[in-house]
């Protein structure tokens, strides 16, 4: 028993008692090395995406054949963007509109299907999609898209309990896999381009009953076991007026653990409204009077109570939409080093320390950044304000300011599409598209339920011939080992393996393992509409298998402005994909 599990059983979760049956504490905490398994998004709740396995590789990768296929069917194809979970003989995987399905491992046949029927009035911001599903004890965990989480019985589907997140008439909904830890089922929230509030809760995953809560822009109050705790922050020491009140900061993507330090790590969105004159109108702009805080920031969070323990923010004063929610990811560096690394929406590949947050290092991991010219020893961006979006009320009419073009464009450098980590190389395989925007910002006021953004935007590629870019980086220098080009965004997660390959899909529906040391393709696979799901491997009966879900969708058609135009032949789907390395083939050069 590793010392958080031991910590844990001997401290706050022991009182709700352990899990039943099925699931365990330390199955989720060595999820990366049970390799018959795969209980947590991200495989492994440090989200490293890599896989010990090392039967399918280099050599015999081209042998890889598919096993089964599994169809989402109906009428509801729409963007695919699910983490597959495998446990006890069935695969999980949630899809569009809120449904969760049971899949025989075996025969790809389906055991049952939770469909959320979901109400009228939704206010979904990128497409209808769900990114996954928890596992813990004998219950299945996700959210619906109007802002619920639900627990099922894993063998059944039949509901155990279910509660409610926040008000989806407000512009609140979910779509990330919850995170376990101990006996709490921990979310986010999205809807930030409502004026929502960004927050992290807490439920106990036997009962789903609120344990705590915790807003993330500063001036609102947290909550501990049903009373007030203390306030996220200081009011109004980086937020004028009431703007706090409606302040975003959506915790859309869910976060991380950390078990050497025994902390979350929750990345924020961006602040509402987009429109940063708006937002820092009377407030100074030097030190950190008008940043936002937490908005546009990644935190860290104590487990048992919701406090925050640390904080960085990667856009201060932010005005281009760039989401700091891109995922934590924690490791170990070539020195010994306890470090973070998250690749963030606006171009910067930043190492972070694990004990307290603190800034180590950052790189550009897109070519073309127009915002900020360098990353300052202090952490802070280097701003190129001529590049700031335009202040409506200098304008002569006063309806719209100055039109920049700034790179990246708001849909990021990396949005929500997961890198991965490889203990084999040491090396992050970073999902980036090179793209910009044309920006501009407008007069907007706070209406519930109504997009709160103040500003308006094209977007555009920076290059003819790609738009994708998958980067393998040293996390030490910042240096790009190999760059594979691809015509369309890339909108799919990445998998690493210790046979030392690398896995992700394309929206032109291709399925790809890599060489991790060069980025030669070693195998491809057409699964028939777009990828912008999470890829997963696992062991059974002595043969490597690897699944993910192909189904074009997402926030790029709807989003993406000339980018859209360019991808918008790609056809839509609904199916998983399932292959195997057989073993008469495992040895085969």
């Amino acid at each position: 028993m590793n010392r958080f599990v031991a910590a844990v059983t001997a401290s706050i979760f022991a009182a709700s008692g352990a899990f039943a049956a099925g699931v365990t504490e330390e199955m989720l905490a060595n999820d990366q090395t049970i390799t018959n398994q795969v209980v947590t998004n991200g495989m492994g709740r440090h989200l490293q995406r890599y896989s010990p396995l090392d039967t399918l590789n280099k050599d015999n990768v081209k042998n890889l054949v598919p096993a089964w296929a599994f169809s989402l069917g109906g009428e509801k194809q729409r963007g695919q963007e699910t983490q597959p979970l495998i446990y006890d003989g069935i695969m999980y995987i949630t899809g569009s509109y809120s449904r969760l399905y049971a899949i025989d491992l075996n025969t790809g046949e389906e055991l049952w299907q939770y469909d959320a029927r979901l109400p009228e009035g939704i206010l979904p911001c990128c497409d209808v999609i769900n990114r996954g599903a928890a596992l813990a004890g004998d219950k299945v965990i996700f959210g619906t898209l109007d802002a619920r989480i639900v627990a099922l019985d894993y063998k059944t589907g039949d509901v155990v309990w279910r509660d409610k997140i926040d008000d989806y008439k407000a512009g609140y909904s979910y779509t990330a896999a919850p995170l376990v830890v101990g006996d709490l089922v921990i979310t986010g929230n999205s809807g930030g381009e409502f004026g929502i509030v960004g927050s992290v809760q807490a439920r106990n995953v036997n009962t789903g009953d609120l344990v705590w809560h915790r807003p993330v822009i500063e001036g609102h109050m947290g909550m501990l076991n049903g009373e007030e705790s203390t306030m996220t922050g200081t009011l109004n020491a980086t937020w004028p007026g009431d703007m706090w009140k409606t302040g975003g900061g959506a915790t859309w993507l869910g976060g991380s653990y950390d078990a050497d330090t025994d902390t979350l790590v929750f990345g924020t969105g961006n602040p509402a409204p987009w429109n940063s004159h708006l937002r820092n109108a009377g407030t100074p702009t030097d030190g950190n009077a008008g940043d936002n805080l937490y908005a546009a920031s990644r935190i860290g969070i104590d487990p048992a109570t919701g406090e925050i323990k640390w904080h960085y923010q990667t856009t201060p004063r932010e005005g281009w939409d760039y989401d700091g929610v891109n995922e934590v990811v924690s490791y170990v560096d070539r020195s010994g080093n306890m470090r973070y690394a998250t690749a963030d929406r606006n171009g910067f590949f930043y190492v972070l320390n694990r004990e307290d947050g603190a800034f180590v290092d950052a790189y550009p991991f897109v070519k073309d950044i127009s915002w900020a010219s360098d990353i300052g020893d202090d952490g802070r961006p280097v701003f190129v304000e001529d590049n700031r979006p335009g202040d409506p009320t200098a304008s002569a009419d006063g309806k719209k300011g100055d039109v920049v073009f700034s790179s990246p464009g708001f849909l990021g450098g990396k949005n929500w599409m997961p890198m991965a980590f490889s203990q084999r190389t040491g090396n992050f395989y970073v999902p980036s598209n090179e793209w910009g925007m044309d920006i501009w910002n407008e007069p907007i006021t706070y209406k519930k339920g109504a997009a709160y953004l103040g500003s308006g935007f094209t977007i555009k590629p920076n290059y003819e011939d790609h738009i994708g870019s998958l980067k393998a980086i040293d996390p030490d220098t910042g240096e790009w080992k190999w760059e594979y080009k691809n015509e369309a965004p890339l909108w799919s997660g990445v998998m690493t393996t210790a046979g030392g390959l690398v896995f992700f899909g394309t929206p032109e529906g291709k399925f790809l393992a890599l060489d991790d040391e060069t980025g030669e393709t070693l195998w491809s696979f057409q699964t028939g509409s777009g990828i912008v799901g999470q890829p997963i491997t696992w062991d059974q009966d002595g043969e490597q298998y690897v699944s993910v879900i192909s189904g074009w969708g997402g926030a790029v058609p709807l989003w993406g402005g000339e980018v859209a135009k360019k991808v918008n032949y790609l056809n839509q789907g609904g199916t998983l994909w399932t292959f195997r390395l057989p073993k008469e083939l495992a040895a085969a050069n």
